[in-house]
């Protein structure tokens, strides 16, 4: 059982081969810290959604879970629809302490990251 718990979280899309980067990030998640329990969710066109996702975690024992959304912005999705989401969450699950992590985008680790890749120096 496990106390801790990430979901990573994406729009979701009917192409299989679009799933690949979300779920190379659940793996390194799972790699990195092999005591915290992984899910990738989507918000559609694809499953599981947020809820099923969350409702295999804390059935797995997760006390914890940290949602990271796979967005590059702050869009109508990351600002009104996922807030709606993580409270829809808290209500199913009250012994579950849930926490939404910024939107990908808004890291600058992470924007620093794809700036660097942009100017290096092809192989």
């Amino acid at each position: 059982m496990t106390a801790r718990g990430v979901i990573v979280f994406a729009h979701g899309s009917r192409d299989p081969l679009w799933r690949a980067p979300v779920e190379a990030v659940a793996a390194r998640i799972a790699q990195t810290d092999p005591a915290v329990a992984v899910s990738c969710a989507y918000l559609e066109l694809c499953k599981p959604d947020l809820r099923q996702a969350a409702d295999h975690l804390v059935a797995a024992g997760a006390r914890h879970v940290r949602v990271l959304p796979l967005f590059f912005g702050m869009g109508k999705h990351a600002r009104e629809d996922i807030p709606v989401l993580m409270r829809a969450l808290a209500q199913a699950h009250p012994q579950v302490r849930f926490e939404q992590l910024p939107t990908a985008g808004e890291d600058p680790r992470l924007t620093a990251l794809l700036a660097q890749i942009a100017l290096e120096a092809a192989p």
